[in-house]
């Protein structure tokens, strides 16, 4: 086996689960990162497919007890896990939809690193807007929310169509606008994340299905476990994090990747593929 193709898969896997669930965009990571590495062919898109469903996994296993609860009140037909699940199915269908709509063309012309760039430092600044805003609750818990509330949480999921954006940030800082405690918008962020990037997994498998090859089980194998574990640690973390803190480390963190990368584009230290 490859063992430089080996690390590529390694070093994509912490990526993806790293960032996959703080308010940083995964997407924008992995189109820099696989920049660099060379890595960003229909293979490597394919790659991406699978290391993301690991780190779906990871939220899976975290929230299992929660997720089983949910399951067997569906069953006996308990009103509270009702209403989490259609409040998940509402959330979802924004993005779903938009994306079905013009997902190919944001793909043609944001899918850059100086647009992802742009995204990151826009991103960066309306989460410290967000953090200077007067922050009421009014919901403490997603099993306060109502169908309104999944709604809103769904149009702000859909604004991570644009690469950059952040699909767990549109969704904890839109959370916090609509009056969501920091809890309650990560952990509905984490659970919206189960539909949102399952659909968008069987979708891409569909879609690149011939690129899939046996040859390539390895690669996928020490990625997807590089993103389980990472995954697994970025989620408990975050809400470890929250507890005491806000998002503004964030918000600089985006900012600053983000003129880097445009400083190094526009310097020529890097050939960002544009």
């Amino acid at each position: 086996m490859d063992i430089i193709l080996l690390l590529k898969a390694v070093i994509l896997g912490v990526v993806e689960g790293l960032t996959e669930f703080l308010p940083v965009s995964s997407t924008g990571h992995l189109i820099l990162v696989g920049d660099l590495l060379n890595f960003n062919d229909d293979r490597g898109k394919v790659f991406e497919i699978v290391i993301q469903f690991a780190a779906i996994l990871a939220v899976c296993w975290e929230y299992r007890a929660k997720l089983q609860s949910v399951t067997t009140g569906l069953l006996q037909k308990q009103e509270a896990a009702q209403r989490f699940t259609l409040n998940l199915f509402i959330a979802f269908l924004p993005l779903a939809i938009l994306g079905l709509l013009f997902g190919k063309a944001i793909k043609a012309h944001l899918f850059a690193p100086v647009p992802v760039a742009l995204a990151f430092i826009i991103g960066g600044f309306i989460i410290l807007w967000a953090e200077k805003r007067t922050h009421t609750e009014s919901i403490g818990s997603v099993d306060e929310m109502h169908w309104r509330d999944a709604l809103k949480m769904g149009l702000a999921q859909a604004l991570a169509l644009i690469p950059g954006t952040s699909r767990s940030g549109a969704t904890i800082i839109g959370g916090l606008f609509f009056g969501l405690s920091r809890r309650a918008a990560t952990e509905f962020s984490f659970f919206l994340a189960i539909p949102t990037l399952t659909m968008a997994t069987l979708y891409e498998v569909v879609k690149y299905r011939d690129q899939f090859h046996a040859d390539d089980l390895g690669i996928f194998l020490a990625g997807s476990i590089a993103s389980f574990i990472s995954a697994f640690i970025a989620v408990r973390g975050l809400l470890r994090y929250i507890s005491r803190h806000d998002f503004t480390i964030f918000a600089w963190y985006r900012i600053a990747f983000g003129l880097i990368v445009l400083g190094t584009s526009y310097s020529g230290l890097v050939s960002w593929t544009v």
